[in-house]
């Protein structure tokens, strides 16, 4: 379970999160905690609940089942 949680950080703190974007940013824009943001790019140890990342979806008008496919799973 751990392996997948660190997938879905590594895809989100890559693709949406990037080096350039202030975490603040991306939790504000995400409706998440600064807090949370860092830790999805900065923590190896991270794991993500489904409700955090059914909130960046739901920011980003995508349905689970489309990130899902997005990371490959």
């Amino acid at each position: 379970m751990a392996d997948l949680s660190r997938k879905i950080c590594d895809y989100i703190a890559k693709e949406w999160i990037g080096d350039e974007q202030a975490k603040t940013q991306f939790a504000l824009s995400h409706n998440i905690d600064e807090k949370t943001a860092r830790r999805i790019y900065n923590d190896k140890e991270y794991n993500i609940t489904l409700y955090t990342l059914s909130k960046i979806c739901e920011a980003r008008n995508l349905k689970l089942s489309e990130f899902f496919k997005l990371i490959n799973l």
